[in-house]
């Protein structure tokens, strides 16, 4: 099982991140600041990958990346830099100190993951095919099958599908729903997700009965 780490002050995001990494299979675990995570390094082994904001108390996610890159231990650790919405300088001044990719907030969580998988693989780590009874879904090729018919989905459609996926057997909220595939301020509303189901079950044929609608709640995959 491959493990991440998240360096990230906001709780509610920290939180909401490993929740989402323990649902894609990772083994992942959270810190406030800087000082947790290196008293944590300090005590096993790197993890696979690191995600790292960069306003952090104390010492900045910018600090900590060039003290990751200058030390020999976590010198080639995949690292993807969280960064405030616009702030271009952040982006540019880490990915020149070694940062392999980054993800402006507010960021959907799905996306998160596309981008951790991806720099996996590209880090010589491969990701596993999801799939539910006749629904397959790779997430290295971005492709979903359904009754072996190869199924073209919008982005926000292949997202949704990924999180229900991720979550299968629990029973999803709408506003859990727009907050992990819309991202974290989406001023949209639940209808959203009612629209992006509807045409989701349509583009699935058959296989979309496997999406299950609970009343007054939200929607779940599987039973």
């Amino acid at each position: 099982m491959r493990k991440i780490y998240i360096v990230e002050d906001d709780a509610d995001i920290r939180e909401i991140v490993l929740y989402a990494l323990c649902s894609a299979g990772f083994e992942a675990r959270g810190f406030e600041k800087g000082a947790e995570f290196f008293a944590e390094m300090a005590h096993g082994q790197p993890p696979d990958l690191l995600l790292l904001d960069i306003m952090l108390p104390g010492e900045d996610g910018l600090s900590i990346l060039k003290r990751l890159r200058n030390a020999p231990q976590t010198g080639s650790l995949p690292v993807i830099m969280l960064t405030a919405k616009g702030s271009e300088f952040d982006k540019v001044k880490g990915l020149d100190l070694g940062a392999d990719d980054y993800i402006a907030k507010p960021f959907g969580v799905m996306e998160l993951i596309s981008r951790i998988n991806a720099l996996l693989r590209r880090s010589g780590h491969h990701t596993d095919t999801m799939a539910y009874q006749n629904i397959i879904l790779d997430s290295a090729r971005r492709t979903v099958l359904a009754d072996g018919e190869k199924t073209s989905l919008t982005y926000k459609e292949y997202e949704l599908l990924y999180y229900l996926l991720l979550n299968t057997g629990f029973v999803l909220s709408r506003e859990k729903l727009l907050e992990a595939v819309w991202g974290f301020d989406f001023g949209g509303e639940s209808r959203t997700v009612d629209m992006h189901i509807r045409t989701l079950r349509r583009k699935l044929g058959a296989a979309g009965e496997h999406i299950k609608t609970v009343r007054n709640v939200g929607y779940m995959l599987g039973e």
